[in-house]
């Protein structure tokens, strides 16, 4: 059975995040109040666990190895990130040293209660019985003190410091499943794993070479691809459940805690299916797109915002058939079947007009440029071959029909590649990716 971490101690964890600050078990042990035989157990525990050297024991105490420095380091931004306190109101104030009062498993039952909505519901996800789930919540706030939960007649809810510490929990969890990553990467070559938030632009074009090529150059890397609407994948991006999204970037930048990077501009096009008749009508006006039903991506988009405002008022009297779908599957059908339009991504169809199966109206758009690209956590590090992947999206001969440019000189930041250890500190802080200079 693979190792989860929920299968880990939080107090042993800062505990072997002391040691390897202090470089020795004795200072560590004033910090964490544990003794001197707790910590060697735990941490001789966690090694076990982890099935890899995190220490060298000396007679001048006990050096973190290179795996043992990149897992301090993970764990030490876990920790903080659990640790984070609300700046708006203290009554959303977390304790202190919040990993010294609960475990692991009280805090995957706060975000499944979160998740859920309910404690049975929460049972059922995390695989146990209500009465253990309801158990746990109320020991949760019995160690921090704190109102957690709030029940209604239909649903479980959280309070705002519940809130907090469930979005606490989740980043802090996500840090220590990059630990976990570290861990495997360094045992086992050409391991490794990433978790893509993909938009339909991105399924359609260079996701799949993508995933080619980085999988040719690590033979076990898993990738697993969500798709779903923008505000779900980037709902899951902040909260770490992904770890990079693709596709069309948003102008504004969505929040605060993210940033995006712009790999190629695309524009947007009239399109149809074979035999269409305005095919020979060059070119055709406003009034006559708006004689012929539409296929247009929901409301909220990019592509569909762009096509309310451009022609309004030419469908506001108009009794059309509108079809709102994401799905670029039917999209083609709808169009293979009837004499319907479509306003969308010229890269999204490249490969249907290529094969005969779409063909461009000749209709001029005052479109601007569209940027295509990743959007990231600011706060995040990836693993080496989670690194090699976002190199691989940079990798620009897929984008050059679409825009891309020729030479991409930026690289997402890990960790360096034979890092110093330090006794009194961990790794020096890397970089995280780095903001495009010219966003939409």
């Amino acid at each position: 059975m693979e190792l989860s971490v929920y299968d880990l101690n939080l107090r042993h964890l800062r505990a072997t995040l002391e040691v390897s600050r202090a470089g020795g078990i004795s200072h560590a042990s004033e910090i964490v109040n544990l003794s001197q035989p707790a910590i060697t157990h735990a941490i001789k525990t966690l090694e076990d666990q982890l099935n890899i050297r995190l220490f060298d024991r000396g007679a001048r105490g006990m050096a973190a190895t290179e795996a043992g420095a990149r897992f301090a380091f993970r764990i030490a931004r876990a920790l903080e990130m659990l640790n984070a306190r609300s700046q708006r109101t203290s009554r959303a104030t977390l304790p202190m040293a919040t990993e010294n009062r609960v475990s692991a498993a009280q805090l995957r039952t706060l975000v499944a209660v979160a998740d859920r909505g309910s404690y049975s519901a929460a049972a059922r996800a995390i695989g146990t019985a209500q009465p253990t789930v309801h158990r746990a919540a109320r020991a949760l706030e019995a160690r921090l003190g704190k109102a957690l939960f709030q029940s209604t007649a239909n649903r479980v809810t959280l309070t705002r410091i519940g809130e907090r510490l469930a979005r606490n929990a989740r980043l802090a969890f996500s840090e220590i499943d990059l630990a976990l990553l570290d861990i495997i990467e360094t045992l086992s070559e050409g391991a490794g794993q990433i978790r893509v938030g993909a938009l339909p632009l991105a399924r359609a074009t260079f996701l799949s070479k993508t995933i080619d090529l980085a999988i040719a150059n690590r033979l076990s890397l898993r990738v697993h691809v969500h798709d779903g609407p923008y505000s779900d994948l980037l709902l899951a991006l902040r909260n770490g459940a992904l770890d990079l999204l693709v596709g069309a970037l948003r102008d504004p930048v969505p929040s605060r805690d993210v940033v995006q990077e712009t790999l190629f501009e695309d524009r947007l096009g009239v399109f149809c299916g074979p035999g269409h008749l305005l095919l020979a009508k060059k070119p055709p006006t406003h009034i006559d797109l708006a004689d012929y039903p539409w296929v247009v991506p929901p409301a909220g988009t990019p592509t569909r915002s762009y096509f309310d405002e451009a022609f309004e008022d030419f469908l506001r009297d108009k009794d059309i058939a509108l079809v709102e779908t994401s799905s670029m599957i039917l999209v083609r059908e709808l169009l293979q079947s009837n004499d319907r339009l479509t306003l969308i991504s010229s890269a999204q169809v490249a490969a249907e007009v290529e094969k005969g199966v779409l063909f461009e109206i000749p209709f001029p758009l005052d479109d601007a440029p569209r940027p295509i690209g990743l959007t990231v956590r600011k706060d995040w590090h990836p693993t080496e071959a989670q690194r090699d992947f976002v190199d691989a999206l940079r990798r620009n001969d897929w984008a050059a029909p679409f825009g891309g440019k020729q030479d991409v000189a930026q690289s997402v930041e890990g960790y360096p590649r034979s890092p110093q250890t330090e006794r009194a500190q961990l790794l020096p802080e890397p970089q995280p990716v780095k903001a495009a200079s010219r966003t939409r």
